[in-house]
């Protein structure tokens, strides 16, 4: 049971987070708040 945790892939090889995380953070809000309002504007439009 020790060995349960341990990674047999070389640690080399184990994909890191690259990146700019404030962006994609922001990124995410920024489509989510369209999406938001979109929805919002489809159902005045269309009154449903």
């Amino acid at each position: 049971m020790s060995q349960h945790w341990k990674h047999i892939a070389d640690p080399n090889e184990i994909m890191r987070a690259t990146g700019h995380p404030e962006l994609e953070y922001a990124a995410g809000w920024t489509i989510a708040g369209i999406v938001t309002l979109g929805a919002i504007v489809a159902a005045w439009v269309f009154a449903i």
